[in-house]
């Protein structure tokens, strides 16, 4: 059930950058069909959280994780209907954050897919997946650096509410990393 979790996240925020590839404002329905996808089959495995006897790894660390990467969709979620709503088109920053997003997300999903059959893989994986954080991050104060260029105050303010849901986005993914690293290390 996680893999299949971690998998929708994936699609979710392809979708999300398809949709700032786009280069156009409209309704992110495709995005909020994803993310209501996302949401149905995180319930679905806490009922299953509920009932199981025993699970693969501690219960807390499932719901986590799987909570976690349900912040993530939610984040690019809001985002969208932020930038239809202030009417922020995407720039380089915004696809930037994204596009790493979407590379640190296909790497916990290949890692959560790895674990079961060689969590030493997903043991080396992790690395990796944090400098997409950490672009993140970067990104995100160049982009503030360059809003604060700018002569008017509503678009700066407009553009920094944009900039922080993605810099959300990847603090969640650091924190979904952190725990995908306590599961890894709990079942070495």
């Amino acid at each position: 059930m996680l893999r299949d979790q971690a998998d929708q996240t994936v699609i979710g925020v392809e979708t999300f950058i398809e949709w700032l590839n786009e280069g156009y404002l409209y309704e992110p329905d495709e995005l909020r069909a994803e993310e209501q996808r996302a949401d149905d089959m995180r319930h679905q495995m806490e009922d299953y959280l509920m009932e199981a006897f025993t699970t693969p790894f501690d219960r807390q660390d499932i719901y986590s994780i799987s909570r976690q990467m349900d912040y993530i969709l939610n984040y690019c979620l809001s985002t969208a209907v932020e930038m239809k709503a202030f009417n922020v088109y995407p720039d380089p920053y915004i696809h930037d954050m994204a596009n790493s997003l979407g590379m640190g997300i296909r790497s916990v999903a290949q890692a959560i897919h790895a674990m079961e059959g060689n969590h030493l893989q997903s043991q080396a994986m992790i690395k990796g997946m944090r400098k997409w954080e950490k672009k993140i991050e970067r990104t995100y104060v160049e982009a503030m650096c360059a809003a604060f260029q700018k002569n008017d105050l509503k678009i700066i303010i407009k553009d920094r509410e944009v900039y922080h849901h993605l810099k959300d986005a990847g603090r969640t993914l650091s924190i979904t990393i952190d725990i995908l690293h306590r599961i890894v290390v709990g079942i070495a």
